[in-house]
């Protein structure tokens, strides 16, 4: 027993060849030479023998795909199976290109088969084959395929006519629908299908809190189904007895229409679900422009509102007593978003890494030697970065440095008081010494006061003293490292400011004027130098437990981030370089203040009157426990400084 496989290294390809490899057979798989390489790479995941998988050079693009006299004569005879997978899968491709895959590439793929006197001719169509047909189709309609004006549909249908008219050689034909991600794993290869809308989710998921509903579309039915069953039934059916003349439907027998896949995928992104559906059709031009804002390509609107269902119920008999059937969306939707968003995501795919950004490269941080700061310093050091740590504590220093230079990582510690205008320039003037440039300044270092107004009426110089470390300080490393970085081509400035400001929560007016300057500043300093490649980012950083927030007792009961989960964020600034890093419920905290102030000052005084003083504000011992009804506040508020 022996099987030729066209497409063998395309997604679907890869899977149904490990089935059949399975089966103790040799698998003779069709390559042109400069994919050569990707088939050795494949071999490792396959495991079979090397005399198990035989290259076979050739293309699809010419006639019998281009087999060699010699490569025929071998093979005349010995073929079982011809699995015909190699197409263009492409809706945005010239048509004369899809043709010349799709129609010319099965012609080629039949006359080998031919040649090759193969036993049997299995072709993978696709549910395109049937075009856009309004209602229910089954497996034995084929003629009654309407609405094929799209190059694509058109090229499947054309292929499985050229296969149905085949009568030397017996042939089964499988209509696979939107093929996602194996259901075990997530594995997949590109971004097509449900895909497209990914990114648009992850915008979505960034922006807002994930339990405010949002609008959606309601659609058409979506046929999704995962490689790794498509692979399974395609590998049965294939080697069932009786099957010939046949069509299978390879597809989920309950689809979800395309408003059920979104929330499907935006729950499995822990974003906010789009509930409030609207029909397409009146909104559709609005939606094409919502969808092309949020980087959704043009293409992607095909799968919206597509009319068609189609009837498995023959294949479903097929199958009956192998267990291999489609899994619920549900049941696998959140393995195919982490695998898209871990190596496929383009925002932060492999491509850009903190590696990518900053190995070899001079980073000064401040405030490195506890809470975010040295969480950040520790993946920066794991990254490559030759780091200038920058902190006033000598002593608390000395085993963060010991353990980054563990790392192996170029650290040099800066001891500086940066509330000392004096100070500042002097470890500015270190650190170009040392470095001789900066590629990459993040202001991580504060001071936070939690006290109402009313108890800091004769405390003036808590304004002073957070004005002078959160804004001037930071103001002082921008302006001295600035020069270099100019004269270098371009840098980048983080500055880890507070979803306070944001929010504009009570309690922390010295803190948030502070760290709001440093906000206006940067904005302002972006827009001067956006031609010159030196970028600021903001980090609008949520409440973290860190020894800045010990002090106040109640932050021990309130949900709160570590230090690494912040230290997240700050990798994110580096890596992605946006003007803004924010949690949903900050930029809802900003959106509320614009659009309704009083109301937003009413809430947040309301927020206010529920919460007691810190102890050292109010001169008496801090009550750590909460009420029921504080506790509840926090719990939706999280991130929030109360």
């Amino acid at each position: 027993m022996a099987y030729f496989v066209t497409g063998a290294t395309g997604f679907i390809g890869r899977f149904l060849v490990e089935r059949l490899l399975a089966r103790g057979a040799a698998v003779h798989l069709l390559v042109r030479r400069q994919s050569m390489p990707k088939l050795h790479a494949l071999l490792a995941r396959w495991g079979a023998p090397a005399d198990r998988v035989v290259p076979v050079v050739g293309d699809l693009a010419r006639p019998r795909l281009g087999l060699s006299s010699a490569a025929v004569a071998r093979l005349r005879g010995q073929v079982d199976g011809f699995f015909h997978l190699a197409a263009l899968y492409d809706l945005a491709a010239p048509a004369a290109e899809v043709e010349r895959a799709n129609v010319e590439g099965t012609r080629h793929a039949l006359e080998a088969a031919r040649a090759l006197e193969a036993r049997r001719f299995h072709h993978m169509s696709s549910i395109a084959a049937a075009g856009r047909y309004d209602g229910v189709f089954r497996e034995d309609m084929f003629e009654e395929a309407e609405g094929l004006d799209h190059p694509y549909f058109r090229s499947k249908h054309e292929a499985e006519a050229l296969v149905r008219a085949e009568r030397g050689i017996p042939w089964r034909i499988y209509r696979p629908g939107i093929v996602v991600g194996d259901s075990r794993t997530g594995e997949m290869d590109k971004v097509d299908g449900p895909y497209y809308f990914f990114g648009a989710i992850r915008k979505l998921r960034d922006a807002v809190p994930s339990w405010l509903p949002m609008p959606g579309i309601e659609g058409g039915p979506v046929n999704l189904v995962p490689v790794d069953y498509v692979a399974r039934a395609t590998d049965h059916l294939a080697h069932a007895r009786g099957l010939d003349g046949r069509c299978f439907h390879l597809t989920d027998p309950d689809p979800r229409t395309a408003g059920d896949v979104l929330e499907i995928f935006a729950a499995a992104a822990h974003a906010p679900l789009p509930r409030l559906r609207i029909p397409l059709g009146p909104a559709r031009a609005a939606v094409e422009t919502l969808l092309a804002e949020l980087g959704v390509p043009r293409q992607a609107l095909a799968f919206l509102d597509y009319p068609t269902r189609f009837d498995s119920r023959a294949t479903r008999a097929a199958l009956k007593g192998t267990r291999i059937s489609v899994p619920p969306l549900e049941s696998y939707a959140w393995r195919l978003w982490d695998y898209w968003e871990r190596h496929l995501d383009p925002e932060r795919g492999t491509g850009r890494t903190l590696e990518a950004r900053v190995k070899g490269k001079v980073v000064v941080l401040s405030g490195g030697t506890s809470g975010i700061g040295e969480a950040t310093a520790y993946r920066l050091a794991d990254a490559g970065a030759r780091l200038a740590v920058i902190a006033r504590d000598a002593k608390r220093a000395s085993p963060v440095m010991k353990r980054l230079r563990a790392h192996a990582a170029e650290a040099h510690f800066f001891r500086c008081d940066l509330a000392d205008g004096a100070d500042c320039e002097r470890v500015v003037s270190a650190v170009l010494r040392q470095y001789g440039g900066v590629d990459v300044l993040v202001n991580n270092a504060g001071r936070s006061i939690r006290r109402s107004i009313a108890a800091s009426l004769g405390r003036f110089h808590d304004f002073e003293r957070t004005m002078q470390l959160n804004y001037f300080g930071s103001l002082r490393l921008i302006l001295g490292f600035l020069p270099a970085m100019l004269r270098a081509g371009g840098g980048h400035v983080v500055n880890v400011s507070s979803i306070g400001v944001l929010t504009r929560a009570p309690r922390f007016s010295a803190y948030v004027a502070s760290k709001a300057a440093l906000d206006a500043f940067s904005e302002c300093a972006a827009s001067e130098f956006a031609d010159r490649d030196v970028r600021f980012t903001t980090v609008n950083m949520p409440l973290v437990r860190t020894p800045m927030s010990a002090p106040t007792a109640i932050y021990r009961r309130v949900p709160m981030l570590s230090a690494e989960e912040a230290a997240e964020l700050v990798v994110r600034a580096i890596v992605e370089r946006p003007a803004r890093v924010a949690t949903g419920l900050g930029v809802l905290g900003e959106v509320l203040r614009a659009l309704a102030p009083r109301a937003s000052q009413l809430i947040l005084n309301a927020a206010f009157r529920a919460f007691p003083e810190s102890g050292p504000a109010s001169g008496a011992p801090s009550e750590a426990r909460l009420s029921p009804a504080q506790l509840a506040l926090v719990q939706a508020t999280r991130g929030i400084h109360w």
